[in-house]
């Protein structure tokens, strides 16, 4: 007896909506070739089940996705490009307000840029005095303390931006979004330079993998309830 065929990723789209669809079925949509191409359907299964989720794939590089046996550059590269536009989305959404108002806006806003990075990256956000964003700005790359951190480099754009207050924001690689000795004194030193400066830190905000720190809410926010349990049993378990 042959096995069932299965139905077509564009056919179930026509049928039954792109919501209906597993998320398997929307990559093999996009990296298919024809109608009947049911090597996309198996291809597609392999990529979510090596990276996990759809944050693994577009977390991926080009050679990584290339790894994977017919996932060539050009289906590597619609599927990155897919990734990244819904990433832009995201943020076009965000941007239509600009208000950043709390530390979870703060982190859905830079989440998708921050997130997937394996070093660390320093950015500064400008506020105007309703707390709306004037602009973006990264300072650098690379571990942070307080020597690299220079606040002549943080206070210049405000000035020229002539912002009321801004947030820090870096990520830890590592993905826990736990202050480091460094963190809480690179903190102190620019919360001291705001006030004399009469523009003021706001916050300083830690994106690690789906949680985030806020200094100014002084705790850990976790995206899914499910990471702060596990992590509790894995420092239990230490």
């Amino acid at each position: 007896m042959k096995p069932l065929r299965q139905e077509n990723p564009r056919t179930r789209f026509l049928n039954a909506g792109k919501s209906a669809m597993m998320t398997y079925e929307l990559i093999a949509l996009l990296i298919q070739r024809h109608d009947g191409d049911d090597e996309a359907i198996d291809l597609a299964k392999q990529l979510h089940t090596r990276f996990k989720s759809i944050h693994g794939i577009r977390k991926a590089s080009l050679y990584d996705l290339m790894q994977i046996r017919g996932m060539g550059p050009v289906k590597a590269m619609q599927l990155l490009s897919a990734l990244e536009l819904g990433k832009r989305l995201n943020q076009e959404t965000l941007k239509k307000t600009h208000f950043l108002g709390s530390p979870h806006k703060v982190y859905d806003f830079l989440k998708d840029d921050l997130e997937p990075l394996d070093q660390e990256h320093f950015v500064v956000l400008y506020l105007n005095t309703k707390g709306y964003l004037i602009e973006t700005v990264e300072l650098f790359k690379g571990s942070l303390n307080a020597s690299l951190v220079h606040q002549r480099e943080i206070f210049k754009h405000a000035v020229a931006m002539r912002a009321a207050s801004f947030i820090m924001v870096h990520n830890h690689p590592s993905g826990d979004a736990t202050p480091s000795g460094n963190d809480k004194r690179v903190t102190g030193v620019m919360e001291d330079a705001g006030t004399m400066m009469d523009i003021l830190m706001t916050d300083h905000i830690i994106i690690g993998y789906q949680q985030f720190y806020s200094f100014k809410a002084e705790q850990i926010t976790h995206i899914h309830p499910s990471l702060e349990s596990a992590q509790s049993t894995r420092k239990k378990a230490a």
